[in-house]
């Protein structure tokens, strides 16, 4: 029992991540809006896990390889790509295919970012250190090496993440739907 615990701080702290708005939730519902429909809800999702995942498997990695990171820098890193990105935007010098709308692309920019700044891999450090760190015995009854846990666990968590996003996404599309359909019910009369 002591070697799951780590497996579920993991997929714990992927589904705590999904509730929270900054998961991309609400970004999945208004994509979904936007495109006109609950499916494109859902296909948002996706660039959202990637850049998740793209965040998780950087810190992932240097808990494998014994790489110090600090937190701090990355922070800056991602509070300077996101300065830089509104910088951009307002300046109105863009051309108005870079004022659209983001695609999945910048979705998945996005999403890293966000994940990056506030810590997301980071959190996961104490569960990754018993996995991926542990005594030599763990290691082999696992039959896999550190990276080959480290990758498993930034999917297991990603995946909690994801599922909690899409079901908070769903239910969030289906309020805003029924909200804008009552909103031109009212405009009609």
């Amino acid at each position: 029992m002591s070697n799951l615990w780590p497996w579920l701080v993991v997929a714990g702290m992927g589904a705590l991540h999904g509730l929270n708005p900054a998961g991309g939730w609400p970004l999945a519902a208004a994509w979904g809006m936007r495109s006109g429909g609950r499916v494109q809800a859902l296909h948002a999702l996706l660039p959202i896990a990637a850049g998740h995942l793209a965040s998780v498997a950087l810190v992932a990695g240097a808990v494998v390889w014994g790489l110090t990171m600090d937190r701090f820098t990355l922070q800056v890193l991602a509070g300077g790509l996101f300065a830089v990105a509104v910088t951009a935007h307002l300046s109105g010098h863009l051309p108005k295919a870079a004022r659209a709308p983001a695609g999945h692309a910048g979705l998945a920019l996005w999403s890293f970012m966000v994940s990056t700044a506030h810590g997301a891999g980071l959190m996961l450090v104490p569960a990754l250190v018993p996995l991926c760190a542990g005594d030599a015995s763990a290691l082999e009854m696992a039959g896999s090496g550190p990276l080959t846990l480290a990758i498993a666990a930034a999917g297991i968590h990603t995946a909690a993440m994801l599922a909690v996003t899409g079901l908070l996404a769903t239910v969030g599309y289906g309020r805003l739907d029924a909200g804008a359909r009552w909103l031109a019910a009212r405009k009609r009369e």
